[in-house]
């Protein structure tokens, strides 16, 4: 029941905090005229170049979602340390919910300090996806 309770206020919270605001109607939408489509006379035409796009798309949604992950299981966790009640056992499990939601940000910026590292140190961009055209 508790859990019900808990994801319905984040629910709520995501929903009411994290919307995206509709751009302006006087506003023009981006120009995506750069490597995302061609340009000049097949300018509507889907290029090879596009997998970039694709890939930085799904790249900023898996962050995203890792991120959330974090921020959910780190509220569970809580959540359970704060109702365990002096239980050894549940505060053993939030613990470990605490730990694991860490650890698991930890990891997701490790990995990407370990890739630009070793861009700075080689000088070959890695970070960075590029077709040639």
């Amino acid at each position: 029941m508790t859990y019900r309770v808990l994801f319905f206020f984040l629910l709520n919270f995501i929903t009411f905090n994290f919307q995206l605001a509709a751009p302006a109607v006087a506003q023009s939408p981006k120009d995506w005229t750069d490597r995302c489509v061609g340009t000049g006379i097949a300018s509507d035409v889907a290029t090879i170049q596009g997998f970039e796009c694709l890939f930085y798309n799904i790249l900023q949604v898996i962050v995203f979602f890792a991120g959330l992950a974090f921020l959910i299981m780190f509220i569970i966790g809580g959540f359970k340390y704060l109702t365990s009640g002096g239980d050894e056992k549940a505060i053993g499990q939030a613990s470990s919910t605490l730990t694991s939601s860490v650890l698991g940000l930890v990891g997701l910026i490790a990995s990407w300090l370990i890739l630009s590292f070793i861009e700075k140190l080689t000088g070959m961009p890695i970070t960075t996806l590029f077709i040639p055209g």
